[in-house]
């Protein structure tokens, strides 16, 4: 017997987010994206402008976006 679940596996996706450079910078965006429904982890590194996002299920692109729109920076697409 085989312990089945109902919950599927975290989706992991990178993004590229233009204008980062600093700790605030990445605090604004991951604050933003971290409401997102499903997400569950938000890691941004402005030195990269990479924004590591885990959530329950693959996220739409457009809701990214405007989490990133508010935080004043702009989405470049996936990394």
């Amino acid at each position: 017997m085989s312990a089945q679940t109902d919950t599927p596996a975290p989706v992991t996706t990178v993004y590229q987010v233009t204008g980062m450079s600093c700790g605030h910078c990445e605090g604004s965006v991951s604050g933003e994206i971290s409401r997102l429904p499903g997400v569950t982890s938000v890691k941004a590194v402005a030195s990269s402008g990479e924004v590591t996002v885990v959530s329950a299920a693959p996220l739409d692109d457009e809701a990214v976006r405007a989490a990133v729109d508010e935080a004043g920076f702009e989405l470049a697409g996936k990394a």
